[in-house]
């Protein structure tokens, strides 16, 4: 397995967005399940996943299946009270950082409180004006 694949796996329940942080490359691109919208860059996406990992509860990754470059790692996490599984599909580039990371999820209602939970996180954290303004 990957290097920076088996770190992942390791730091992306702790929320701690300073180990995320030196997983991802300069410009990678992060596509949320909860809305069709890709947050592009470092810092904006180290915050994302980082407060993602604290909203998530028993949070585990089930399996991760990849080779070389493409990699997708199925997880099985609560929101809430609410039961989910997803899959993180990731490309690394040629330094074996992450390039783009991409999340898909069911069920709906899990979705819907992740995004519920993650509105609210933005809005107490400034950072994400400056964020969403690079988005627009």
């Amino acid at each position: 397995m990957h290097p920076t694949i088996t770190k992942m796996q390791e730091v992306v329940a702790k929320g701690d967005e300073s180990l995320i942080h030196e997983l991802l490359a300069d410009d990678v691109s992060f596509m949320p399940p909860t809305y069709y919208k890709t947050w592009k860059g470092r810092e904006p996406v180290a915050a994302v996943l980082g407060h993602v990992g604290q909203v998530f509860s028993d949070f585990r990754y089930r399996r991760v299946m990849g080779d070389g470059k493409d990699w997708a790692l199925e997880f099985q996490c609560k929101v809430g009270d609410l039961d989910a599984v997803g899959v993180d599909l990731i490309t690394l580039n040629d330094d074996g950082l992450i390039e783009t990371f991409e999340v898909v999820m069911r069920p709906y209602k899990t979705i819907g409180a992740l995004r519920d939970a993650m509105n609210a996180r933005v809005m107490t954290d400034a950072r994400f004006l400056k964020f969403r303004e690079a988005l627009s």
